[in-house]
């Protein structure tokens, strides 16, 4: 029943459902081409994902700005 309103909820805001096995959403914003081509060639020589890379990075800036 939950699941319905939240289905329901999404359908009168126009968002796109979460996918439910992951419980995932998109998230969007603009950067520059020559930024967006740095942060995938570090990426990928670190092999590991944009996403992985974003979540590192805002770990690691969480912690620093706590101190």
């Amino acid at each position: 029943m939950a699941e319905a309103r939240v289905v329901a909820s999404q359908r009168k805001s126009k968002e796109k459902p979460l996918s439910p096995a992951t419980g995932t959403e998109t998230l969007n914003f603009k950067v520059t081409t020559a930024f967006k081509k740095e942060f995938k060639g570090y990426a990928v020589s670190q092999g590991m994902t944009m996403v992985d890379l974003l979540k590192d990075g805002f770990e690691l800036s969480k912690r620093k700005r706590k101190q």
